[in-house]
């Protein structure tokens, strides 16, 4: 015999799925980054407020620069 509470789960996952995929429909899709794009942004350093162009640095040391996006 089927509990209360495993209706109650099975409600409440079907409408948090449901609204999950509702809520996918209207987010943007994300967009590869082109090499130019790369190129262009600022980078700033952690300790001393340094700010470089990533095209610079990758000219003169050959640095590998790894882009993270922070949500929001």
């Amino acid at each position: 015999m089927v509990t209360v509470t495993t209706v109650l789960k099975t409600v409440g996952l079907f409408v948090a799925e449901l609204i999950s995929s509702i809520t996918d429909w209207f987010q943007t899709k994300p967009a590869w980054a082109s090499l130019g794009v790369l190129e262009d942004t600022e980078l700033k350093t952690t300790g001393v407020h340094e700010r470089h162009k990533a095209k610079t640095l990758w000219e003169k040391t050959g640095a590998v620069v790894m882009v993270v996006r922070r949500p929001g």
